[in-house]
């Protein structure tokens, strides 16, 4: 199996026309019907499912592509770590990032550092513990965020300096936005939206032996779109403070839950992993500024 090979099929993916693939590909569509015939001959399995003027991904196919972009985006980081080797004053940088207010000493210290190394690139991905963790064990990035403890056993951290303050997220006019803080009485029985990683882990912590009589109407992988429903009197959001906007006007307010509870983040890196010189350059200059050798 070519990474080309993968290239085109990533195309048509995309695409879901093999004409306009073959187009953006500067191959013909002869050549590229032949390269994805002799791919699924190799897996011994149906990609794609063809109609009059589209092409489908089957269940086999819909895996593949999540394998592919894994190993293409690994393949194209491999290529520019090399090309980058010699370069100690610019390169590329790749972060994969949780949802948290905390993100801004991050940014931070990545306009600080660009001040020194003007030619650094950072690439930035958005997700939640399993998301950015999967990408770092893969090598996809080179530093994760986590809102949550990392494993140690894998994993070299550095502690931000603060923590977020989680709370509900609720209309402007509901009779709940009396109140200063939420406490666990006040959210029983309401249909409530939260991350799956936080009612698992730090909200099921907080509640409780009192957590079943907490509702979990739905949950999100980012906030924002929590607050639309809950702008829709659908629930109620728990969520960290300054992820959604509560400012006079927005319709919304957040109030703090009570007993306080917060969450500290952590950036991390894999043990034994191998940075570019610009990547390494970053890392030092973080645990100088922050005076942790973890």
């Amino acid at each position: 199996m070519e990474l080309r090979t993968l290239r085109y099929f990533l195309a048509v993916a995309r695409e879901e026309n093999m004409t306009r693939a073959a187009e953006l590909l500067h191959v013909t569509q002869p050549t590229l019907s032949k390269q994805l015939k002799a791919l699924e001959d190799e897996l011994g399995k149906k990609l794609f499912t063809r109609h009059s003027f589209s092409i489908q991904l089957t269940e086999e196919g819909i895996l593949l592509r999540k394998r592919a972009e894994d190993l293409v985006k690994m393949a194209d980081k491999i290529t520019t770590e090399f090309l980058t080797l010699d370069d100690v004053l610019g390169g590329d940088i790749y972060f994969g990032l949780a949802e948290s207010y905390q993100i801004r000493h991050l940014a931070s210290a990545i306009k600080q550092f660009k001040n020194t190394f003007s030619d650094m690139r950072y690439h930035i991905t958005s997700g939640d513990t399993e998301q950015v963790t999967e990408k770092l064990d893969k090598g996809v990035i080179d530093f994760a965020v986590l809102a949550e403890t990392p494993n140690t056993a894998k994993y070299h951290f550095l502690s931000f300096p603060e923590a977020d303050l989680w709370g509900l997220v609720m209309p402007a006019d509901c009779p709940l936005a009396q109140k200063q803080t939420i406490y666990i009485n006040d959210l029983a029985g309401l249909p409530l939206f939260c991350s799956e990683q936080g009612w698992n882990h730090d909200i099921s912590k907080w509640a409780g032996n009192k957590i079943d009589e907490l509702h979990l109407e739905g949950s999100f992988r980012l906030p924002y779109n929590g607050s639309l429903f809950v702008r829709e009197g659908l629930g109620y959001l728990l969520t960290f403070k300054h992820l959604i906007d509560t400012s006079p006007g927005s319709g919304l307010v957040f109030r703090p839950l009570a007993p306080m509870l917060e969450t500290k983040i952590y950036l991390i890196w894999k043990k034994y992993h191998v940075f570019t010189p610009i990547a390494e350059r970053f890392l030092e200059m973080l645990k100088l500024n922050s005076g942790n050798k973890t």
